[in-house]
């Protein structure tokens, strides 16, 4: 079970290394939180409150106001599989979020990343 493991993981314990990974190459929280804001609905103050109250992974998504209609538009391997192939539609969602920041990482454009 260890899809179980990171879904009980808090997604606060984990939100800080998404920013270390970006900022390590010279984006910033704030790219990270507009593709955050983008995949999942949530505004500012609301990913905010997911972090204060340490929600875990299977909370943040659950509670997630709307995962945007173009997520079927990431594609590609992440962590050795491809995104569009995994099945279990929360550690998608996951992956989804863990592609976008890859991304990021790697100076995609923001146009590109939001699939615009």
């Amino acid at each position: 079970m260890k899809n179980e493991r990171v879904y009980k993981m808090s997604f606060a314990s984990v939100y800080p290394h998404y920013i270390a990974k970006a900022e390590k190459k010279g984006r910033t929280k704030e790219e990270l939180d507009t593709i955050i804001h983008w995949l999942t609905g949530y505004d500012q103050k609301a990913l905010q409150k997911q972090i204060d109250t340490k929600v875990s992974f299977e909370t943040f998504f659950d509670k997630a106001p709307q995962l945007n209609p173009n997520v079927s538009k990431i594609t590609g391997l992440i962590c050795g599989h491809r995104v569009e192939e995994i099945e279990e539609p929360l550690m998608k969602k996951i992956r989804y979020l863990d592609k976008l920041v890859d991304e990021l990482a790697k100076g995609k454009a923001m146009e590109k990343i939001l699939r615009i």
